[in-house]
């Protein structure tokens, strides 16, 4: 695998770290916080996208406004070897599933699933995942009660 190289400067960081606690900030205030023009804002959010360092820009969405109430996540065992990722790949297709991981140790993937309840939970298992071969075995385990979820990474401060 090849190592990329960002070289990120305090600058950048700041700009990320300003830009990942509100996505919807704009230029002008990244500036004044900065005691920079918009213009080199605006230049750096390009570069940053252009060199992969931001991915995307999202709106956090309450699950339970959507009806998607119960958050489990699943071990899941295959047959496949070290480095294929055909089970990944059908995994990461199923739209419940918000997360494929895959993983060191006995299971080859954990994935992390929404659904609407424990009905909805036995319906993905039994509409999707039982039809993927190479699935010998799942292992579930349902969240009671959430105390922190967060996307936010730690960026440094340089």
């Amino acid at each position: 695998m090849e190592k990329i190289e960002f070289n990120l400067d305090a600058t950048d960081l700041k700009i990320m770290r300003l830009m990942q606690e509100n996505a919807r900030i704009n230029n002008a205030d990244i500036a004044r916080e900065l005691g920079m023009a918009p213009s080199g804002i605006l230049e750096r959010v390009k570069k940053l996208e252009n060199k992969k360092v931001i991915l995307a820009y999202h709106a956090k969405i309450n699950p339970v406004a959507v009806g998607q109430k119960l958050l489990s996540y699943i071990f899941i065992k295959t047959v496949d070897i070290i480095g294929d990722e055909t089970v990944g790949k059908q995994l990461a297709e199923i739209p419940e599933v918000l997360e494929v991981h895959d993983i060191a140790g006995e299971d080859g993937y954990l994935i992390k699933v929404r659904t609407s309840d424990n009905e909805g939970l036995v319906d993905l298992m039994r509409k999707h995942l039982s039809k993927i071969d190479g699935i010998t075995s799942t292992r579930t385990t349902i969240v009671l009660q959430t105390i922190k979820e967060e996307q936010n990474i730690v960026i440094p401060t340089n």
